[in-house]
């Protein structure tokens, strides 16, 4: 049975890891994908995620990955617990296929109406000779290429009903109270929480937002609408909260790291 995502010509796989680039890792997994699909555009999203920082790599995938084709396969290896009994998934959400560990890796795409979840459990898909300490290789590799040559994702292995998720996958929501997370801090030091435009839409641009002593009571529309050098906050390129400082770095300034709290009340 072929899957129904697959595009028939240059199949896309990307690949988002925290191996870095001065290692044989990366390179390694390449090579087993194009072995068995030669006809397969390997896209480099980003192999510079902090390593063992699964958050960071599900931000990245949630908002690089998803602007790729529909049918494009999608492998991330951030995979603190490789070869322990975490599970191994391939997943279908949002007509993409994800391949990687079941960490919390995927939370932020698993809300799609048409996400379906399967464990890797078929031993003749990935290497005979798998490593404890390299599945990106051994296993994730090769599957991510059988699903771009094809391959049923009913035919991987049994479903899942229980994903990991992360605990700042999504904000705890009130009728005039939100109460979300700082989970990315770009290049600029622009902090990016998981609260989303539509979240506060209804509320207007009059706020009350608090990110530890920094009270914020109006939504800018872009960073030079800020007074100078004073944090402001706006909607991002993302469609989330962010908090910034025009012409400043908002993360050094305010002394804020990820998962620092982010508080929004509606005046």
């Amino acid at each position: 049975m072929q899957n129904k995502f697959m595009r028939r010509a240059a199949p896309i796989v990307t690949l988002t890891t925290d191996f870095g680039d001065g290692d044989y890792y990366v390179g390694a997994m390449k090579g087993v994908i194009l072995g068995i699909a030669p006809e397969a555009q390997l896209v480099d999203i980003s192999h510079q995620i902090p390593p063992q920082d699964v958050l960071s790599a599900a931000f990245v995938l949630r908002h690089a990955a998803c602007e790729f084709p529909p049918g494009t396969v999608h492998l991330a290896v951030v995979d603190p617990g490789v070869g322990t009994r975490r599970r191994p998934l391939a997943i279908q959400s949002n007509g993409h296929l994800w391949v990687g560990p079941d960490n919390g890796l995927f939370s932020l795409v698993l809300d799609c109406a048409d996400s379906r979840i399967h464990e890797i459990a078929r031993p003749d898909l990935g290497r005979p000779d798998l490593s404890s300490t390299f599945h990106g290789r051994d296993l994730f590799a090769p599957l991510a290429a059988h699903l771009c040559r094809g391959l049923a994702l009913a035919d991987v292995g049994p479903p899942v009903a229980d994903p990991v998720r992360l605990d700042e996958s999504a904000p705890c929501k009130s009728a005039n109270r939100i109460a979300g997370h700082i989970i990315h801090i770009d290049g600029f030091g622009n902090l990016v929480s998981n609260i989303a435009a539509a979240d506060i839409a209804p509320w207007g641009t009059a706020l009350h937002i608090r990110l530890g002593d920094c009270v914020i009571t109006e939504l800018c529309r872009t960073y030079e609408e800020g007074e100078l050098g004073e944090p402001l906050a706006l909607i991002g390129s993302a469609d989330l909260l962010e908090i910034a400082v025009n012409c400043g770095n908002a993360a050094h300034q305010l002394g804020v790291q990820r998962r620092a709290t982010l508080v929004v009340e509606k005046l």
